[in-house]
């Protein structure tokens, strides 16, 4: 007898129901990633199917093999299953119309409009620049005429002769340290040589 023979008979002895084990329902993603949930119905759980484990499949849009559209905003859970809408079709249509639109050429009266706004705006800018010159200019003679020359200031303009006499620096005194310690032979003998040389 074998061992699970053995063990199903002591939990029909003692009253214990055998459970079943639960298939999942598996399915392919367009990428060949096998994923597996109870039935794909919204709620429900979704994992990807590897060799070692499952992982809960990940935040975004995903497209089956058969075309449906899988939504998963809660991680591991279905938002929404359904098949592939047409909007994107009807966006694209759109997009062209618009790339139409903006494709074609302007009237003669746009382009009039067109410059007849160009030209008030020239106009504008160079009234306002005309009247910011003559507030400037304004403002310049206001403070030109507020400044009036006084006589203090006509007697700092004088600047006094300045005469450079360099021999009248006064020389500078230098310490010479050591002088009265007692000499060394070497200082003696440079003293002698030194005495030689002025003769």
């Amino acid at each position: 007898m074998k061992a699970t023979d053995m063990l199903n008979k002591v939990k029909e002895l003692i009253g214990v129901e055998l459970q079943e084990e639960v298939k999942l329902a598996q399915a392919t993603l367009e990428n060949g990633t096998v994923i597996e949930s109870d039935d794909f119905a919204v709620g429900s759980e979704v994992f990807i199917v590897t060799e070692d484990e499952k992982v809960a499949l990940p935040v975004g849009e995903y497209t089956l093999e058969d075309g449906e559209i899988l939504i998963i905003e809660e991680e591991g859970v279905i938002a929404s299953i359904g098949a592939a809408e047409e909007a994107p079709a009807e966006e694209e249509a759109k997009e062209e119309e618009l790339e139409e639109e903006e494709m074609s050429y302007a009237t003669k009266e746009e382009l009039a409009e067109v410059k007849s706004m160009i030209e008030e705006i020239k106009a504008m800018i160079e009234d306002k620049k005309e009247m910011s010159e003559d507030v400037e200019e304004e403002s310049d003679k206001e403070e030109l005429s507020k400044v009036e020359p006084t006589e203090e200031v006509e007697e700092k303009v004088e600047l006094e002769k300045v005469i450079h006499n360099p021999e009248g620096e006064p020389q500078r005194e230098m310490k010479l340290y050591g002088q009265k310690r007692a000499l060394s032979t070497s200082d003696r003998v440079l003293s002698k040589i030194s005495n030689i040389k002025r003769k």
